[in-house]
């Protein structure tokens, strides 16, 4: 296995995590906070699937993202996250989609790259956490699972059963 295969295989297990915590989610429950000032679940996949094309979008060569839905990222950006809102916010179905096209989208750019290109130096504010192109598409992986523990909770709150 060469740092390539490992890095899709990082992305694509936190994929896996992130959307199976939201296993037995209906729409609403996407909407649950577990506590007052908390992200509830579909602001958090919004984030990823944002956060995602910001962090690589520049710095991955021929990451080729589709068009999220209209007013997508700035639902989810910064001002969203403390939304009380409880319309205009996607189904499960749609932050699914969303998650999966961004993330194989992420996947394919990194399957044509060679390994030496891991090394890339990375620019901007995350350079100092990831200073290099395979760091940085680490720390995607890494930020998806840091929000399963949030999802976790809400999945106790709800009552569902504990995952992983």
């Amino acid at each position: 296995m060469n740092a390539i295969e490992l890095l899709s295989d990082s992305l694509r297990g936190s994929e896996m995590v992130t959307l199976g915590f939201l296993d037995g989610f209906s729409d609403a429950d996407l909407l649950d906070r577990p506590v007052d000032g908390a992200n509830h679940a579909a602001w958090q996949v919004g984030h990823l699937v944002i956060a995602e094309r910001f962090i690589l979008g520049s710095q991955l060569p021929g990451v080729n993202y589709t068009a999220l839905p209209a007013g997508f990222e700035a639902r989810h950006g910064k001002d969203g996250a403390t939304s009380t809102e409880s319309t205009g916010w996607a189904t499960k179905a749609g932050y699914e989609q969303a998650f999966r096209e961004t993330r194989a989208a992420t996947i394919a750019a990194l399957a044509k790259l060679n390994e030496s290109q891991l090394d890339t130096p990375t620019e901007g504010r995350l350079a100092a956490k990831a200073p290099k192109l395979g760091n940085l598409i680490q720390l995607v992986a890494n930020h998806d699972l840091m929000h399963g523990g949030q999802f976790s909770v809400i999945r106790r709150k709800q009552g569902k059963p504990v995952l992983f």
